[in-house]
């Protein structure tokens, strides 16, 4: 049985949306991925979803969701480090990431925090794997 996990931001626009990119390509056959943030943004910025296509991962359907859009109970939480306190998401298991926000830097910013969410969603999808989560 899948976990359901939900990669929680402020406004849903870069890193939690990066996060649920890679759990979806990566990590399908154990996780149902879900993102959205705390606060209404009008668009997944732009350099998000063209470091993404660089490295495989099509997000051009994606847009910003509030966690009213995503289910109301989840297994795993995750929130992006965005000093962001999430009105209380039950769930089995919460973690911080604790990510710099690459909003408004270079590209190459936001294709540093790219590969560093791949490496913690391959970890989570490894820990789910060895029912550790």
């Amino acid at each position: 049985m899948k976990k359901k996990v939900a990669f929680v931001c402020v406004h849903n626009s870069c890193r939690s949306q990066m996060a649920e990119g890679w759990a979806k390509k990566l990590g399908s056959d154990v996780l149902e991925a879900y993102s959205a943030g705390t606060e209404n943004y009008p668009e997944v910025k732009p350099l998000a979803v063209q470091v993404m296509e660089e490295a495989g991962v099509d997000m051009s359907d994606h847009h910003p969701k509030l966690l009213s859009d995503i289910p109301a109970e989840v297994d795993i939480l995750i929130t992006m480090g965005c000093n962001v306190v999430c009105p209380y998401v039950p769930c089995q298991h919460i973690e911080d990431w604790g990510l710099s926000d690459p909003s408004g830097g270079p590209i190459e910013d936001y294709r540093k925090t790219r590969d560093i969410i791949k490496e913690k969603v391959e970890d989570l999808i490894q820990r789910v794997k060895n029912n550790q989560i």
